[in-house]
């Protein structure tokens, strides 16, 4: 236990002191991103801040457990590729949203194609290699899912890939949220003396934190699909490693409500012929067009994440 905080300490650290000097590298080349004019108007003089400031994140636990968190342990393997290989995958996407003529990022199928192949890649893995095929329950215990486990686990990893990207709008709000998450998820890896996965839990922590103090309000950088995608599906495999992946809703309580509301709003606008629910989606725009600050809506979901984590936490330790 102690080497696994003191591992998730020095990936804050570092982070801390390599921040600095990727967001002047990320300037420098002019890598910033553009705001969409469907945004929030107080948005619009985010325009130029650097993005991909999530390779912070992924590059920084790569090394970190590939040193120290490897030996005797190479399930890690699964969701330390799982973190790069998204990670990468988002970087690629956020590059041509920034050069080239169309300015698009990735082709919108080609992308769910690639994160669906990845899915399907660690859903096979956990199955046959992990020999990972149950899900537990709060009071009830342990139940073998058999080959049911293999769709399921596609459709969490994608489903939470997806949920923290649209999360990711509003300064710190993705990046603390997430580090919320994993943190739980430590402490319920922990509880089951998985001591290596709560490891590689909190190297994720300390990575992100250290990413935050650049990202904080007003942020320096953005992390943007680089460290969205990284984080969701690294942490959907996290879960599903757990057996605890049931909890998922409630310690990433704010992820849900994210990718709902998107989902409601669109969905209502389509059937009604362009009436709305919500001032604008996802959620975390409805309350700013309300009137909260973005630091206020970020600090609140914060909140609603500390929430989420203890209660899931707690029922975690009921199994």
């Amino acid at each position: 236990m102690v080497r696994a905080l003191v591992l998730g300490a020095m990936a804050f650290v570092v982070s801390v002191v390599v921040g600095q000097p990727l967001v002047e590298f990320l300037r420098r080349r002019g890598l910033g991103k553009e705001i969409s004019s469907d945004g929030p108007p107080s948005h619009l003089t985010k325009a130029g801040t650097p993005t991909m400031g999530g390779v912070l994140i992924f590059a920084l636990v790569l090394p970190i457990t590939l040193a120290a968190n490897i030996t005797g342990r190479l399930s890690i393997l699964l969701p330390l590729g799982t973190i790069v290989a998204a990670g990468l995958l988002g970087l690629i996407d956020d590059l041509r949203t920034i050069i080239g003529r169309a300015r698009t990022g990735l082709n919108k199928r080609l992308k769910v194609l690639l994160l669906t192949a990845l899915s399907i890649t660690a859903a096979l893995v956990l199955y046959f290699a992990l020999d990972v095929r149950d899900v537990k329950i709060p009071w009830a215990g342990q139940f073998d899912l058999g080959p049911a486990y293999i769709p399921l686990a596609i459709i969490i990893i994608l489903f939470t890939t997806s949920a923290v990207a649209i999360t990711d709008g509003l300064d710190g709000l993705a990046g603390g949220t997430s580090a919320l998450a994993f943190l739980a998820y430590g402490v319920i890896a922990l509880l089951q003396e998985q001591i290596y996965l709560a490891t590689f839990c909190f190297t994720v922590v300390g990575a992100t934190a250290g990413f935050l103090w650049y990202n904080s309000y007003p942020a320096q950088v953005f992390m943007g699909d680089t460290g969205a995608l990284a984080l969701g599906s690294s942490l959907a495999v996290v879960a599903l490693m757990t057996g605890h992946w049931l909890l998922l809703p409630i310690i990433g309580i704010v992820f849900v409500l994210e990718g709902l509301s998107d989902v409601i709003q669109i969905a209502y606008f389509r059937l009604t012929g362009g009436k709305r629910i919500f001032r604008m989606s996802p959620l975390h725009h409805h309350f700013e067009l309300l009137g909260w600050s973005e630091p206020q809506v970020v600090m609140r979901f914060w909140l609603l994440g500390i929430m989420g984590s203890l209660l899931g936490v707690t029922l975690a330790a009921k199994v």
